[in-house]
């Protein structure tokens, strides 16, 4: 019975042949497939369009979302592909191609369960992770279980098991040492680049901290996004372990190591619903952080009225969570709260970021104080906690190591390794929004300064975002700058000056402050 149904399954997908082409059209990672609606396969297997179907060539297999065409720019015996599906089944022009059904996906039992409030174990949240995975997901799908999980529906057991599952699906790196450092910050709060300079300063002191990031999710800027600027990122296991090898440590995308690979699926989807959960960031972070090695991670959690975390409880409770889940999977995590009420630094967006990281490390007069000091506090908590200082020594050998010029050698020589380190794009658009009034500055709302920068172009434009030019507390004058908006075409600068001059004012100014 097996072999006559293994035959026929060969007969039908023989009969079920289209012509690969490339179509050129960017489906942001989804992979879709055009046909027309005309075309034999269509007709004979009922396709309509958002099925989900199986691609196959070469021995090769993806599951892909079909687009019905009616128009004469497709041909009728043509798959079309998406520079997604072109990429993930690797076909070459003209090459047959079988389109089947796709096969059915019994883990979306589980994700429905999920959305009508059911608990998930081990074994649910495995199997919807490893069709995650393994891309037989479409974007609807994953943002059923996206917004299934948000709002805390996750509790401590469905997270431990989502970060175990997470991790179970990619590759785990061993680096053969009892000891490896890494940090992380929760986000939402704009500029706040310190990745740049602990990594150099920590592995300057002799631990050995292998920094796989993020590219943004919802902010104007994702550390990877920013050490792109500055060196390549894309960088596969063996050339991240030379380069630790060599120097200590890297930052490099995690997403390019297939470290926690469902995990930048989900992200991918979480960035335009504007969506990340307690557990889905809990599940996230770890799972990155021991699939990349690390056995002693530091967390960092702003805390401010437009940070994503608000207030000083929602801090300790979400470090308590990264604790528990830690040690659930073999983590020691610590955690930092720190000041989260404004921008760190002066620049918000890839490129202006990482000037004010240059600045830092090559101790310029033009530096950001609030960076440096960030920075160092940071540093001084892992090298206390990887034992390279001792209790209440980390602070004072952090700023040695940075001061004397050996964390500026060794982000050089970080750079150096991953591919070079390269200059910076400059935005050939700016405009510069002034204080309406003379007083003293006594909020600035971070959500509304970072979307901004976005609309102006970043991350995708790296050039792209806003310099910010006053703090809390300073006194402005009617018609001082605040901030410049930076934008690499002139479309996108008018779209963000105009979201600011129609929303709230982004810098409140107190006149009787």
């Amino acid at each position: 019975m097996t072999a006559q149904v293994d035959e026929a399954g060969r007969a039908k997908e023989a009969g079920n042949r289209l012509q690969a082409w490339r179509t050129g059209i960017d489906t942001y990672q989804e992979p879709v497939v055009y046909m027309r609606r005309d075309c034999p396969v269509c007709r004979s297997e009922g396709f309509t369009t958002q099925a989900r179907v199986q691609l196959t060539a070469g021995g090769r297999s993806i599951v892909a979302t079909l687009s019905v065409v009616d128009g004469d720019w497709l041909a009728e015996n043509v798959a079309g592909l998406s520079e997604s599906a072109w990429a993930s089944l690797g076909a070459q022009a003209g090459e047959p191609v079988a389109v089947t059904h796709a096969p059915p996906l019994d883990s979306l039992s589980h994700v429905r369960a999920k959305v009508y409030g059911n608990s998930l174990g081990d074994a649910e949240l495995g199997a919807i992770i490893s069709d995650v995975a393994a891309g037989r997901y479409s974007d609807l799908h994953l943002a059923t279980f996206i917004t299934a999980c948000a709002g805390d529906r996750l509790d401590l057991a469905e997270t431990v098991s989502l970060t175990k599952a997470m991790i179970a699906v990619g590759e785990r790196i061993d680096w053969g040492r009892p000891l490896v450092v890494d940090k992380h910050c929760v986000g939402g709060l704009p500029g706040n680049r310190t990745t740049l300079l602990v990594v150099p300063i920590v592995a300057a002191c002799g631990l050995t901290m292998p920094k796989t990031s993020s590219r943004a999710i919802t902010s104007p800027a994702g550390t990877a996004d920013t050490m792109e600027v500055l060196a390549p990122v894309n960088l596969d296991v063996p050339s991240m372990r030379r380069v630790v090898e060599r120097t200590g440590g890297c930052i490099v995308w995690g997403g390019s190591v297939r470290l926690s690979p469902a995990d930048d699926i989900l992200i991918r989807v979480e960035r335009p619903l504007d969506l990340d959960s307690e557990g889905q960031l809990v599940a996230s972070v770890l799972s990155k952080k021991a699939a990349a090695g690390s056995t002693h991670v530091l967390i960092d959690l702003p805390v401010g009225a437009t940070a994503k975390v608000r207030s000083a409880h929602a801090a300790a409770s979400l470090g308590r969570r990264l604790q528990e889940v830690g040690g659930a999977i073999g983590l020691q995590v610590f955690f930092r709260v720190t000041d989260g009420e404004q921008p760190v630094g002066r620049g918000i967006g890839p490129a202006l970021e990482a000037r004010d990281v240059l600045a830092v490390l090559q101790g310029t007069p033009e530096a950001p104080a609030d960076l440096r000091e960030r920075a160092l506090r940071l540093a001084a908590d892992i090298l206390e906690m990887g034992g390279a200082a001792r209790a209440g020594g980390g602070l004072k050998l952090a700023t040695e190591v940075l001061a004397d010029g050996r964390a500026w050698a060794k982000f050089q020589a970080i750079c150096s390794e991953q591919g070079g380190l390269r200059s910076l794009p400059m935005a050939a658009h700016l405009h510069t929004v002034e204080s309406p009034a003379t007083g003293r500055v006594t909020r600035i709302d971070n959500r509304l300064l970072a979307r901004a920068a976005k609309l102006a172009g970043a991350p995708t434009a790296p050039a792209a975002g806003i310099d910010v030019h006053a703090r809390l507390g300073d006194r402005v004058e009617a018609g001082q700058a605040l901030f410049t908006l930076h934008a690499q075409a002139p479309g996108e600068l008018a779209y963000a000056l105009e979201f600011v001059r129609a929303r709230p004012p982004i810098f409140q100014i107190s006149e009787n402050a």
